[in-house]
């Protein structure tokens, strides 16, 4: 699984145009106001750093430039989502959905806006959008986005206790998305190594944790045979951690899950769960709030942050 890396934003540094550092110089890209790709760039660089004010402000002045900037809309409704500002979020990812180019990327904002839902908690409106997201999918030809897309609900309202559903979901995204006969041995693989991987997660969710190990035995059995590349080692600490969790082995659970990927935020909430679970409270109290400082916009944020947001608020159920 890839990490994320923050990339430092050359505007903060006030960098000159001739390439040396002055104190008093105004950044360069205040003196390319008319570039709202340059803007979105450099506003990128800085959320990425939890800049989220500065951020925001280089994407209104980008789309106060060009309002028909596709990727200032997007990259503005998603900034608003992270600071809770869900409402006007969608006005700018609906913008960025009508604005869209080509069919990709107008998916890629409709989807963006289904996960606005999720951050907020409103899980049927949630799933309505990603099931708009997947008929146009399905029209369009990208099945595999439409399987995608039908995944992310499984993910969704499995998370969210509705197990039955989740799995209805969850499975039928995974068959439309199964390799046909003739396609290399490699993508079967990957297919079998991610299924077995579901399939322990919902059996830990249904308490059949003996079905959960064997579905796990399976994951380690197919690692093997790929070779035990570094990106299975990552999702096998997660889903090994994921079991030991609802299994009531605790440390296990911490031991596994923090050796994953720690760029992950659905990863550091469930540390802050285990942890919770063994009465640590300092530490799962950190865990939700490096869940929450996370500045990565993914279905794994909108599943954690709204329950990381809610143990400290002192809410959760």
């Amino acid at each position: 699984m890839r990490r994320l890396f923050v990339v430092a934003a050359l505007v903060a540094l006030g960098v000159t145009a001739g390439g040396a550092a002055d104190r008093d110089a105004t950044p360069l890209v205040w003196r390319q106001p008319s570039d709202p790709d340059a803007l979105v760039r450099q506003g990128r660089s800085l959320m990425m750093a939890g800049k989220h004010d500065e951020a925001e402000r280089l994407y209104r002045q980008a789309l106060t430039i060009s309002p028909r900037s596709f990727e200032a809309a997007r990259a503005l409704g998603i900034l608003l989502n992270l600071k809770g500002q869900y409402p006007e979020a969608r006005i700018h990812l609906q913008r960025a959905v009508d604005v869209a180019a080509t069919p990709t990327v107008r998916h890629q904002a409709m989807s963006a806006l289904a996960l606005s839902y999720a951050f907020e908690g409103k899980l049927p409106d949630c799933q309505r959008e990603y099931e708009a997201v997947r008929r146009q999918q399905q029209v369009e030809g990208d099945m595999s986005g439409a399987a995608a897309s039908a995944r992310s609900i499984g993910r969704i309202l499995l998370e969210a206790g509705d197990i039955t559903t989740g799995r209805k979901w969850y499975e039928l995204g995974y068959q439309e998305w199964k390799p046909a006969a003739n396609q290399p041995s490699s993508e079967q693989l990957l297919w079998d190594l991610r299924w077995h991987h579901m399939q322990a997660r919902v059996a830990a969710k249904e308490r059949r944790i003996d079905e959960a190990r064997r579905q796990l035995g399976e994951f380690e059995a197919i690692m093997q045979r790929r070779g035990k590349l570094p990106e299975d080692n990552d999702i096998y600490h997660w889903v090994a951690g994921y079991v030991a969790y609802y299994a009531k082995d605790y440390e296990r659970a911490v031991a596994e899950l923090t050796q994953g990927d720690l760029d992950d935020p659905f990863i550091l909430y469930m540390i802050g769960l285990s942890y919770e679970a063994k009465g640590d409270t300092s530490n799962a109290k950190e865990y939700y709030r490096r869940t929450m400082a996370s500045n990565v916009y993914s279905l794994q944020s909108a599943i954690a942050r709204p329950q990381a947001r809610a143990k400290l608020s002192g809410t959760s159920q």
